[in-house]
């Protein structure tokens, strides 16, 4: 009997023993092509040599020095490679150990940024529905993912407001262009700014691509540039979750540079680290540094394993490794084509609605009717069968359920390593293919 508090009380999972490459075997010797980097975070597969190579090393000269006291070389080297490659404006590199930290330290910076400059009375926060921000209180408050947030609506922050995600494939028109829609869509944040009152807003967060909670779903062109306009004209910081989305997995280092739009504060993790170590970061603009700098000179936050020696040590190897290797022209290039091969496979299914993305990060909504784009019956649990059968078949994925609202809809996201090649496409594709046919069989036999 299991001694662990599992995530799935109820759940026997099989045990990981090792990696290699894409695939993860377990101690039964099966093998897992993971498809999905489990959370989007093994971009650069199992067990690479440099990344090994980079911690052991580290290992040897310092484990650990606590950031109140001290620097560290890889830390700092870490920095550098971020920013020297950033979007326009970022400076500096705040280091946490995960996603949920990072978001919380930049709607913690944004707030003290205002108390810096003398505008306390900004308090209010806004973000979209269907999106995902991190489990911490202050990121599940920011984020709009319905059914996280449920259990705890009481404890939730109460300054925090949604808006409507940018949800084309749903919510566009048919007389209206991408770009028209994205206008429209985003012209909701200058709305609710007004509404709030302009002058108590202080942020305003939002996923590029929005993960696991709808599904790889991109901004259309123009939304991002809007809204960084409004978030201009009204004084308001943009915030950029790229947890998911960043890192090389839609094929830029960060997202945001498809778009051509800087945010203010920019949050990365998972391919960051790509799973060798715990790891985040908040990018931050010169201005927000300049003001916490000039001002008190202490932003008061922080964790006890920031800028950890080894983590940042595997992260910088990662960051190195997928430069000389030109992981991003292979995202680019093998993105194109999965989704070739899905479209080809399911662009026709009467089960699947929209196939979307970018680069290796890629979302299958799924729908009763391709017509209509009616849901399937939430009572179907369409996406715990699809993770059970596809790990019967030795695939992983990603599949969610409360695509559309929290409630109805269900989609499958892929976000396989940056070195897949053109035999673990078809294996991905050839895999979820019988998957698919064996769960929309039972759920057709069920209606």
């Amino acid at each position: 009997m299991s001694r662990v508090f599992h995530r799935h009380t109820r759940e026997e999972l099989p045990s990981a023993a090792k990696g290699e490459g894409c695939y993860i075997v377990d101690t039964d010797g099966k093998r897992y092509l993971d498809a999905s980097g489990g959370a989007a975070v093994s971009c650069l597969g199992h067990s690479h040599p440099a990344v090994q190579t980079a911690i052991r090393e580290q290992l040897e000269q310092i484990s650990f020095a606590h950031t109140g006291f001290f620097s560290n070389p890889p830390m700092e080297a870490l920095a550098d490679i971020l920013i020297d490659q950033a979007p326009e404006g970022l400076e500096r590199v705040y280091f946490v150990s995960g996603g949920s930290e990072a978001m919380e330290a930049a709607v913690k910076m944004a707030r003290q940024y205002f108390l810096e400059i003398g505008q306390k009375q900004r308090t209010k926060l806004i973000a979209r529905r269907q999106s995902y921000h991190g489990n911490t209180l202050g990121a599940l408050s920011l984020g709009g993912n319905m059914w996280r947030r449920e259990p705890f609506q009481p404890i939730l922050l109460e300054n925090a407001h949604h808006i409507a995600p940018c949800y084309a494939y749903r919510d566009k028109r048919h007389d209206e262009s991408e770009e028209a829609y994205g206008l429209r869509a985003a012209n909701e944040l200058e709305k609710k700014i007004l509404e709030l009152g302009s002058d108590t807003v202080a942020a305003f967060a939002c996923e590029p691509v929005v993960g696991a909670t709808a599904g790889a779903l991109p901004a259309v062109p123009g939304y991002l540039k809007r809204i960084r306009e409004i978030c201009d004209q009204y004084g308001v910081l943009l915030i950029f979750d790229e947890v998911m989305c960043g890192m090389g997995r839609t094929g830029h280092l960060f997202a945001c540079a498809e778009d051509g739009v800087s945010p203010d504060l920019l949050c990365i993790a998972k391919g960051l680290g790509a799973g060798y170590q715990p790891i985040g970061a908040l990018l931050v603009a010169g201005k927000i540094f300049n003001a916490i700098q000039q001002g008190s000179g202490f932003f008061q936050h922080g964790h006890t394993y920031m800028g950890h020696p080894l983590a940042c040590a595997a992260a910088l190897a990662v960051q190195k490794v997928i430069r000389d290797e030109n992981l991003l022209e292979n995202v680019q290039r093998r993105g194109a084509e999965l989704r070739a091969a899905l479209e080809e496979r399911f662009g026709n299914h009467h089960f699947v609605g929209d196939i979307r993305g970018r680069g290796l990060f890629i979302g299958i909504e799924l729908v009763a009717d391709r017509a209509s784009k009616q849901p399937f019956d939430p009572k179907l649990a369409l996406h715990n069968k699809i993770k059970k059968k596809a790990m019967q078949e030795g695939l992983i994925c990603y599949p969610g359920g409360g695509t559309i609202d929290g409630q109805q809809g269900n989609h499958i996201l892929l976000a396989p390593p940056f070195i897949i090649d053109e035999t673990h496409i078809a294996e991905i594709v050839d895999k979820l293919g019988r998957v698919l046919d064996s769960v929309f069989a039972e759920a057709k036999a069920v209606a």
